[in-house]
């Protein structure tokens, strides 16, 4: 299975991804906190029969902490199904990836590189009519669909896009696009959703209101936002100062060619540096896509099980510098 991370995506330069979530629970079975294990298994179950035939079925509580946390790390599941302990499941085809017992039911997800709204909306879509088709889905027709958490009743569906904003931060008007976001149903995270840092210069909107607006008015509205960030955020670049820009980033290509040691923390601030003069084609050879494979394949879950890895700091370090290495030697020559 290709990874959504190697593959470059309309508009890349700003847009690392886009996501369609849309959270879904049985009608027959109560919300997760209610739930037997009994009734949890079945629900693993129906959810196997509806999306079988090509569909990769993996049996979450089965597999060890690092195991779980490499999905959470490539972005594939939420951090908190990443953690989870009870029993739950992850359906995976494609661009799909169906948390089962995350929260609600199940969670149909579409991620997609670059900005491409449309397309993961209409993947959901689908996944969604067969779960329709299959099963009785928890629906009010005041309500519509009805879900765990009161947020999300209505359409059940989050729409996301993750942006690479460094030009944004450098001139700290984040914050502004904070408040003017939530004016309009909107709210902005950072790389791994609600409650985390905003590493890298990375950053995720989405939208806030489910109930009373329909799907393709979510999906119009994020998308018109994201484009006028999009211009913003490419305007504020072309302000800089390109030498100093392509001086900061050769350096910085150089320190990520040569370390013998690399941890997350400084990674994350060489990524913004190294992916903004690949954006903005300032160093030969290096791409965003290069960039955005260098930060997942290098991250503490994903970096452990590749290569094997125990649970000493250093020695992750050091194999982390390896693979940054390995990664970027053959692109840079």
């Amino acid at each position: 299975m290709t990874n959504w991370y190697e593959i470059p995506g309309n508009e890349n330069d700003v847009v690392v991804s886009s996501r369609v979530r849309l959270a879904r629970n049985l009608s027959d079975y109560p919300f997760e906190p209610k739930l037997t294990p009994e009734q949890g298994k079945a629900i693993c179950e129906k959810a196997a029969s509806v999306f079988g035939e090509g569909w990769t079925y993996t049996d979450f509580s089965a597999l060890s902490p690092v195991e779980r946390r490499v999905f959470g790390e490539k972005h594939l599941v939420s951090p908190e199904f990443a953690e989870k302990k009870t029993p739950c499941a992850l359906l995976s085809k494609g661009s799909f990836h169906i948390m089962v017992l995350e929260v609600d039911h199940l969670r149909i997800q579409s991620i997609y590189p670059g900005l491409a709204l449309e397309e993961a909306w209409r993947d959901a879509a689908a996944a969604d009519g067969l779960l329709d088709e299959k099963t009785d889905v928890a629906w009010s027709e005041t309500y519509g669909y009805l879900t765990h958490c009161p947020t999300n009743l209505g359409t059940g569906m989050r729409a996301s896009v993750m942006l690479f904003l460094p030009a944004y931060t450098a001139a700290h008007g984040i914050q502004s696009l904070v408040g003017q976001l939530s004016k309009i149903g909107l709210t902005i995270r950072g790389m791994y959703g609600e409650g985390s840092a905003a590493d890298g210069c990375l950053y995720q909107i989405s939208n806030q209101v489910t109930l009373g607006i329909t799907e393709e008015e979510t999906i119009r509205k994020l998308e018109t936002v994201v484009g006028q960030i999009v211009k913003t955020e490419r305007e504020l670049r072309e302000k800089q100062d390109k030498e100093a820009l392509a001086d900061r980033a050769s350096r910085t290509l150089g320190i990520l060619l040569y370390a013998r040691r690399m941890d997350s923390a400084e990674l994350l601030r060489m990524y913004a540096t190294l992916r903004l003069g690949a954006s903005m084609k300032l160093l030969e050879g290096i791409t965003p896509v290069t960039a955005d494979r260098l930060l997942v394949e290098s991250m503490p879950a994903v970096l452990t099980l590749s290569e094997g890895l125990g649970g000493d700091e250093t020695e992750r370090d050091r194999a982390r510098a390896g693979k940054i290495r390995s990664l970027l030697a053959p692109a840079a020559e």
